[in-house]
């Protein structure tokens, strides 16, 4: 285990990315820490710092390079040379030899390349962090792309998830930083981290994806060929179409940039709300553009080993919360925190509404390019530390999702109003799922329970009514031959008083409920009635 952080250690060193750091935002302490670091001994060398962080990055191996990944989408936070280095993560990553990929995918599919394609590229057409993607044609003549995961990896990414482990440990003992929840979130991470590693995962994961928008203008999803598709290889349908990044290509097509920002917006509420399946790993890299009708573009998703789902109480929080925001209305925000169980116990809803308005209401009703959501949620975290808010780790693959949107969308067009494209959206939701077409929808799903419970309510109900009916005439019978031992005892003497008071007492607390019943759980006055009245009798 010792070897691996070494590594690191080694590689941050080698590549000087403590020149990354902004040395004059630290604390004095920490600063002079840096400079007076042996790491200044090493030379820097002639490679730019986006270079150098990118080669790290692709070194240190597949989880690190995903965090580039996610970085890249993310222009507004990074300087441009080091955002275009990081870019290159997404398809450009060193591939492995094209002997051990011809060997693999004959190992997986139990037969020779010959028999299985009529033809296979050895050059990839792109390699990124888990695997890389070889063109191949099928014998009936398709054109298919095969992808291959890399030799060896499995074990790389568990030595980095272990040191993930034990720094979210780390952290967990933080008061300040428990709340962020650091073993689940990494925990969340790594299930759906290690789930790429599955491409049968990954195929289901296309099929599901490919039929929710069957037919639809929105996005194409291209077709699995299972026959040929296991767990360290697949193959699917080639697509041709240009890189959503690629803005120059998309201008010189005549794309229409403002409906295609509009309709990336879109296809993430259909997925996140009606589907309730959400492509989790948008960037850029795994996004393009039909060649054909740029004026009613249509978007085309690849590599859905990364996917995302929400319980229908998180669907009705999210989009409440949401909808809260874009009508500005903080103390719903608030309120349905706490009804929610994310902030601690005593909130206040109006002191936590306040602090969210000053966080929220400079950024609503402003242009896409003058929102941040990264400094937004920067800011709801530390407001929410005041208030003791944990991190939802269901929500943090959401959360990323929808920072991967924000940079294509602010890459595509600047001006886009994310909440007036998505606020219709959302309101036709909750409307649906509130009115009689959800009511309906509801009964369709509970329709197979209740088709088993129906042919049982009358033998229930009845039963019920039987117990009733035989509870009552116990209770009547029990009231009957009291009042006759009463009648008799009215007729004797005063030194009978006692007797009467004592069995008066008993009746009090038998004529609750049935005799048979009287060893169950008591009320203190009963059983003190109960009592009294023996001790009568006894004096008596």
């Amino acid at each position: 285990m010792i070897l691996r952080p070494m590594r690191i250690l080694w590689v941050v060193t080698r590549y000087r990315l403590d020149t990354l750091l902004p040395l004059a935002r630290m604390p004095w302490w920490l600063r002079s820490l840096f400079i007076l670091s042996p790491l200044r001994l090493v030379p820097i060398g002639k490679r730019p710092r986006g270079m150098r962080l990118r080669l790290a990055l692709e070194e240190l191996g597949p989880i690190f390079v995903k965090f580039g990944q996610m970085l890249s989408t993310r222009r507004d936070l990074l300087p441009e040379d080091v955002a275009d280095e990081l870019q290159r993560l997404q398809d450009q990553v060193p591939p492995f030899p094209a002997h051990q990929a011809k060997a693999l995918v004959e190992e997986e599919l139990a037969m020779s390349l010959e028999d299985a394609f009529a033809s296979f590229e050895p050059e990839p057409l792109a390699s990124a962090s888990v695997a890389q993607v070889h063109a191949a044609r099928l014998h009936g003549g398709e054109a298919v792309v095969v992808k291959i995961i890399r030799p060896g990896i499995e074990r790389v990414m568990r030595q980095d998830m272990a040191l993930l482990y034990r720094f979210a440990s780390v952290l967990a003992r933080i008061p300040e930083a428990r709340r962020l929840r650091p073993v689940e979130v990494v925990r969340d991470y790594e299930a759906t981290l290690f789930d790429e590693l599955d491409l049968t995962k990954e195929a289901a994961n296309t099929s599901q994806l490919k039929r929710n928008f069957k037919n639809s203008p929105l996005l194409y999803v291209p077709a699995i060929y299972w026959g040929l598709t296991h767990r360290r290889v697949m193959v699917q349908e080639r697509i041709y179409g240009v890189p959503v990044a690629d803005t120059a290509a998309l201008l010189a097509q005549g794309t229409n940039l403002k409906k295609l920002a509009e309709r990336g917006v879109e296809i993430f509420f259909t997925q996140v709300f009606r589907d309730n399946f959400f492509h989790a790993d948008m960037h850029p890299g795994n996004i393009f553009v039909s060649f054909e009708h740029p004026h009613d573009p249509q978007y085309i998703a690849i590599d859905c080993g990364i996917v995302g789902s929400l319980t229908r109480e998180d669907q009705d929080y999210l989009a409440r919360n949401l909808l809260a925001f874009f009508h500005q209305d903080y103390y719903e925000v608030a309120a349905l925190h706490i009804e929610s169980g994310w902030v601690g116990e005593g909130t206040r809803a109006n002191e936590f509404a306040a602090a969210i308005r000053t966080v929220c209401e400079p950024i609503l009703e402003k242009p896409l390019k003058d929102i941040s959501f990264g400094q937004v949620l920067l800011g709801l975290f530390q407001t929410a530390r005041r208030f003791n808010m944990e991190v939802q780790p269901q929500l943090v693959l959401l959360q990323k999702t929808l920072l991967n949107i924000e940079g294509l969308g602010r890459q595509l067009y600047p001006d886009l109003d994310l909440w007036s494209t998505a606020r219709p959206y959302l309101e036709r939701w909750m409307k649906e799922r509130a009115g009689v077409s959800g009511l309906w929808e509801s009964l369709k799903r509970q329709a197979p329970e209740l088709s088993h419970q129906l042919p049982e309510l009358p033998v229930l109900a009845h039963q019920v009514l039987t117990r009733a009916d035989l509870e009552h005439r116990q209770r009547r019978h029990q009231s009957d031959a009291m009042n006759g031992i009463f009648q008799q005892l009215g007729k004797r003497d005063r030194s009978q008083r006692r007797l009467r008071l004592g069995l008066l007492l008993l009746a009090a607390a038998f004529t609750w409920q049935p005799l048979t019943q009287w060893a169950a759980d008591q009320t203190w006055p009963i059983l003190a009635a109960a009592a009294l009245g023996v001790l009568l009798l006894a004096w008596h």
